[in-house]
């Protein structure tokens, strides 16, 4: 999909942007000339984590964009208010939120630590409760506000529930923001939507669970920044409330060839379906 310009001058955001589909979204936005603010934990180099905010904002300049890195733990009030107060000295405002940062654990209740739960909850749904808090009072001044959380549809399908209760309760927490925030602001004009990938994505995460093996099911995370980036550039006033899936937003925009997003194009009939999605079988028609 290609850059429009649309967020050109555009201050994001952006949670856990320092890699994975957080930082391809800083990056998308970026070539249009936007202003990121990388929030996120990582800044010195880790020893199985690839990138820090500042390897994060050397790429974001390289790309065309203006970035500011901030040491940011959402589960961290001050450290979030901080990073906001320094994005609007150092760019005047904030335009658009991306609530990306997550934890994940896909443990039964028994085996779920509550350290481990706590830590779901914290940064999950107490993180983009509070970024989103942070950041209204900017929003409100925006002329085209969005908030985007990367949380799935709000389904309840018992299966879901099932195997890993902990992380469910958390990651629906962040749409039950959406659902909430999204027709508390809609006369205010601040979009708050949600989107999701309909396939498993490679990233941090999908190694830590399935191992380097996991590339083969999965997209590029790129799709999910094309996704994202076409639901922030729309009108914030027509466009709230809503749970996006990543290929039918793109669907919408007239891009349907998919293949590019296949980390490898020659095994798109094995690619797996996201959690959350109850289409479970193989993508082999993408």
């Amino acid at each position: 999909m290609k850059n429009t310009g649309k967020l050109r001058g555009k201050t994001l955001f952006i949670t856990g942007a320092s890699r994975g589909i957080g930082k391809a979204i800083a990056l998308k936005a970026a070539r249009d000339g936007a202003n990121i603010v990388i929030a996120a934990k990582t800044a010195a180099p880790h020893s199985k984590l690839e990138g820090t905010i500042y390897t994060a904002a050397n790429e974001i300049e390289r790309a065309g964009g203006r970035a500011l890195p901030c040491i940011v733990d959402v589960r961290d009030e001050q450290q979030v208010l901080q990073a906001v107060e320094a994005a609007v000295a150092m760019f005047g405002g904030i335009d658009i939120v991306v609530n990306n940062a997550s934890a994940i654990s896909l443990t039964g209740t028994l085996d779920t630590e509550m350290k481990r739960y706590d830590l779901m909850q914290n940064i999950n749904t107490r993180g983009t409760f509070l970024v989103s808090k942070c950041c209204l009072p900017y929003l409100l001044k925006s002329e085209n506000p969005h908030i985007l959380n990367l949380s799935p549809p709000l389904n309840l399908n018992p299966l879901w529930f099932a195997n890993h209760t902990a992380y469910t309760i958390a990651k629906y927490g962040m749409s039950m923001c959406v659902l909430g925030m999204s027709e508390e602001f809609r006369s205010l004009g601040v979009a708050v939507n949600a989107l999701w990938p309909r396939t498993t994505i490679h990233t941090a995460a999908v190694e830590m669970l399935h191992g380097p093996e996991g590339a083969l099911y999965s997209r590029k995370p790129e799709i999910m920044a094309d996704a994202a980036y076409a639901i922030i550039c729309r009108d914030a006033r027509d466009y709230t409330g809503h749970f996006f899936i990543d290929d039918e937003v793109l669907a919408d925009v007239g891009v349907k060839d998919l293949i590019k997003y296949a980390c490898y194009p020659q095994n798109i009939h094995l690619l797996s379906t996201d959690i959350f999605l109850d289409d479970t079988g193989p993508i082999a028609k993408l």
